[in-house]
């Protein structure tokens, strides 16, 4: 519980400091913010290897995979439509109902509510003593192939955006070579594996990732750059590598500050959101999400509580699945998809790129601040679930 709370109360630190960070940190903010977000990249690496290193699969099995990756997909998707549908026709005046440029908009926008948060989920149901548990092991994979069809499904989204350009379709070249690689050598490689290296290879990989973003930004400007997030990479890593046990006290010490460095800058990544004109910020915009009116802050407030529960309703799908297994173990499940965070955020960014804003940003974003408040609640649920499926925390 007092592991639990901590991870909490990092991430609202974090979302403090967010907001006022421009005011504290005054011209160096850019710096500031630079640097928390190498720190954040490294560290999310940092998980994501462990993950990985975790990652057993039967490859006899692939159908069950199968099974599982459509089951992700469907959890992510409902969220997402679910949202989408609201934002066109709640938020929207009737004119823009049939319009496809409000469609694309509002379909970008809220697929911020798609994926699930693997790097605090992981982090927190490890805490609190579930390693060993179906739900874990089940919700690994299931997180995994949720983010995996985020990264996939962003591309066409941007190509209705800017249209097609052959940087997306290298994204997804790299993508399948990523996992093609991390399939065939699966616990292949006898590498170093205590926090030291496990720390060196997860700045590699993000210096790997930037000097892909950097090189290409050169050579053909910020429209043109291609952008690789380190989740997938580094899981891939922690894959190929033949697992070993590194449980000293020096190990959980460093694995668990790195966590809560983690959490706190997932909350100080988030959008500022404290004393921002929106209205006067959207002047000037020629979407159509970005030339809506703004609304009273007591009126955003309710939809971001109905948008909350829309995408946590989206994220039950797997309740309807995995009939073998007690349904508190399936709903415990599917409470663990709830956990929003990083790649959300992430899809946020990529639509402020495209000048979408107006009230439906500032409940995408105020919708994902809730989710990461709500988060320590979420995770004690899915244990208290585990509990009560098998009166123990491991199988």
């Amino acid at each position: 519980m007092r592991k639990v709370l901590s991870f909490s109360a990092f991430l609202m630190a974090g979302l403090f400091v967010s907001q006022y960070l421009p005011v504290w940190a005054g011209g160096n903010y850019n710096a500031v913010k630079a640097v928390s977000n190498v720190l954040l990249y490294v560290c999310l690496s940092f998980i994501m290897i462990n993950v990985g290193r975790e990652f057993e699969v039967d490859k006899s099995r692939w159908q069950t995979y199968a099974k599982d990756y459509g089951v992700a997909m469907a959890t992510a998707a409902m969220p997402w439509f679910l949202i989408a549908i609201y934002y066109v026709f709640v938020l929207l005046p009737p004119e823009y109902w049939n319009s496809w440029e409000a469609w694309k908009e509002n379909l970008l926008l809220s697929r911020f509510a798609a994926p699930t948060s693997a790097g605090i989920l992981f982090t927190m149901l490890a805490a609190i003593g579930l390693k060993t548990s179906w739900v874990y092991k089940k919700i690994q994979v299931l997180a995994i192939f949720d983010d995996l069809d985020t990264i996939l499904l962003m591309i066409p989204l941007q190509i209705m955006m800017i249209g097609l350009r052959w940087q997306l379709l290298v994204i997804v070249f790299i993508v399948f070579l990523l996992l093609s690689f991390g399939w065939k050598q699966l616990g292949k490689y006898d590498w170093r594996q205590d926090w030291k290296a496990i720390l060196v290879y997860s700045a590699v990989v993000f210096a790997c990732t930037q000097a892909v973003y950097l090189i290409s930004k050169h050579l053909y400007g910020e429209a043109g750059s291609i952008h690789i997030e380190v989740l997938l990479p580094a899981f891939v890593l922690g894959m190929v590598m033949k697992h070993k046990e590194h449980d000293t006290p020096a190990e959980r010490k460093v694995s668990t500050g790195i966590s809560f460095l983690f959490m706190f800058l997932v909350g100080m990544s988030m959008p500022r959101f404290l004393g921002v004109d929106f209205a006067e910020a959207s002047l000037g915009q020629h979407s159509v999400t970005g030339s809506q009116e703004m609304m009273s802050w007591g009126m955003i407030m309710l939809h971001v509580l109905i948008v909350s529960l829309l995408s946590n309703i989206g994220k039950l799908f797997p309740v309807f699945f995995y009939k073998d297994r007690k349904f508190s173990e399936r709903l415990a499940l599917s409470i663990g998809m709830f956990t929003r965070g990083e790649v959300g955020a992430g899809v946020i960014f990529i639509a402020l790129g495209y000048s979408l804003g107006g009230p439906a940003l500032i409940i995408s974003v105020l919708t994902i601040v809730l989710n990461l408040i709500l988060t320590g609640i979420f995770v004690l649920w899915v244990k208290k679930l585990a509990l009560l499926s098998y009166g123990s925390v491991t199988e």
